[in-house]
């Protein structure tokens, strides 16, 4: 399985990839993405900047999607909480999805480690990762603290004025 940037013709690839996520977030009774975040033009902007990736399976099948960004990163400023390490040297991980006839296979877990070693290889002067999900998001909380990230805070209307996202960092 590997990474790669998403390119501008697979804008209504990754949409779909995300659209899909929202509807396995909805069907869980999760508020998550249920309004109008993460959007078409968020998701361009992503892949214009570079941070969209794709994650296939060996065969070049498509299974998932994420944004790794580097810093700054808005989404932050308004933390309750503190960071791990004060630096400017970190990447946040944001809008993970899995398509859902790959969900229950371990590609959201494979997907973490690959991510990993992306960040590793294209941010070699990185030194934490930051990611949040929704609190109701209970799979993703448990996938976040499997791989070693320490919940640091929240963050309260980033997204939409009601939402209420627990935020958590890595040290590398």
């Amino acid at each position: 399985m590997y990474l790669r940037k998403a390119k501008e013709d697979e804008l209504d690839l990754v949409c779909d990839i995300i659209e899909d996520g929202k509807q396995q977030l909805a069907d869980a009774g999760i508020d998550q993405w249920q309004n109008d975040y993460p959007n078409r033009d968020v998701i361009k902007e992503d892949i214009a900047a570079g941070r969209a990736v794709i994650y296939n399976s060996d065969d070049h099948e498509t299974l998932g999607v994420a944004a790794v960004m580097t810093a700054p990163d808005t989404s932050y400023d308004t933390l309750q909480g503190e960071w791990l390490k004060q630096t400017d040297k970190f990447v946040t991980i944001h809008r993970v999805a899995i398509f859902s006839h790959h969900q229950g296979k371990g590609y959201a877990s494979q997907l973490f480690r690959d991510l990993f070693d992306y960040v590793a290889e294209n941010h070699p002067d990185c030194e934490s990762i930051r990611i949040d999900t929704h609190k109701d998001n209970g799979k993703m909380q448990h996938l976040i603290e499997k791989f070693g990230f320490e919940r640091v805070g929240k963050i309260v209307g980033v997204y939409h004025p009601a939402d209420v996202c627990y935020v958590y960092e890595k040290l590398i």
